[in-house]
């Protein structure tokens, strides 16, 4: 890394100590001033429908909110889920915000459908829900309309995404394998690794293969490669509590992963009680699932955090932190700033 590295947060809204998702989007905004304060470099809102435990449908109305409310921090979406929107809504909205709030907004997109299959049918109504296949035709599009370079063959080439006179927001494309890696180099756009969802190996080669297959598009603001990844982390005074913080959210995985059953996140210690009676398959991967994530002293999640931006070649790390308790939340986000001296 010829740069040093940069800390930025990725929000999934957690629903915290029994509250309601409204008690949750404060949190959020709460948590993004601290950031912003902190020194972290973005922050992104992640996209949920129907999870009782995550309380944001809609992350470009919290994008606005948070920008709104802070001073210097980048704030972006992680991502919005294109194949339930039109593009040209998506440039939009996105030019909206940015003509506001000027080159602090990152556009992140995903392919997954961000829920289950019955609010996928509820978003497409009274259409049938995208399965997938013109994701890379919606991404197209999206961009034409964000670079204003759609080519003149195309049946909307003559058409523009207002306001304009803005800034264009960043647009990344976000995998948690090397599924995206191609299409963002082929775009131009910056690609996120996303290491916290699964356990499998997500070798060197992707940031390599990205970076060998970039080609910049000559409208777009990026004219080089740009890579980060994102991981769990939490932080504690001790491994051992950090280790029993990340439980509310393993036990989450192993229920709505491995059996469909999405509910809200546990407290910790009710969570360890629960893994006794699971089976052992289950069992193997609640502790497959905790052991992926980056626990410690926030020493401890330094020197991880580093070796595997390293391992990558990235200059920027995304940190995923979700308990049930928010204080204990905010303070995982305290100490890991203040370990690597963000202010």
């Amino acid at each position: 890394m010829s740069s040093p590295l940069k800390l930025s947060i990725v929000d999934q809204s957690p629903v915290h100590d029994n509250g309601t998702q409204a008690d949750a989007l404060l949190n959020t905004l709460a948590l993004a001033e601290d950031a912003d304060r902190l020194g972290y470099h973005r922050y992104w809102i992640a996209e949920h429908h129907a999870t009782p435990s995550y309380a944001s449908p809609c992350p470009e109305i919290v994008i606005g909110r948070i920008a709104a409310a802070t001073q210097r921090i980048r704030v972006g979406s992680g991502g919005v889920m294109l194949q339930h929107y039109s593009p040209y809504k998506v440039a939009e909205v996105f030019r909206t915000l940015s003509a506001f709030h000027g080159d602090r907004i990152d556009l992140g997109i995903g392919r997954a459908p961000g829920g289950a299959q019955k609010p996928s049918v509820a978003l497409a109504y009274p259409h049938y829900p995208s399965a997938g296949d013109d994701f890379v035709e919606r991404l197209e599009l999206l961009s034409g309309f964000l670079f204003d370079d759609l080519p003149d063959t195309h049946p909307l080439h003559d058409l523009s995404a207002t306001p304009n006179g803005a800034s264009i927001p960043q647009l990344w494309s976000l995998g948690s394998s090397d599924g995206s890696i191609g299409l963002a180099a082929s775009h131009g756009i910056g690609f996120v690794l996303a290491l916290f969802i699964g356990t499998q190996e997500r070798p060197a080669h992707y940031f390599e293969d990205y970076r060998r297959l970039f080609r910049p598009r000559p409208s777009s603001p990026q004219q080089a490669p740009r890579g980060i990844i994102a991981n769990a982390v939490i932080t504690a005074e001790t491994a051992e509590e950090a280790k029993l913080l990340a439980s509310s959210h393993t036990y989450w995985k192993v229920l709505a992963f491995l059996h469909g059953i999405r509910e809200g996140l546990r407290p910790p210690e009710e969570c360890l009680d629960l893994v006794k009676k699971l089976s052992p398959s289950d069992q193997a991967y609640f502790h497959e699932t905790r052991n992926s994530m980056i626990t410690g002293t926030p020493e401890q999640c330094r020197e991880t955090i580093e070796a595997q931006s390293a391992y990558y070649g990235v200059d920027e790390f995304m940190a995923v932190a979700v308990t049930h308790n928010f204080e204990k939340r905010r303070d995982s986000y305290r100490r890991l700033a203040n370990v690597f001296e963000l202010g």
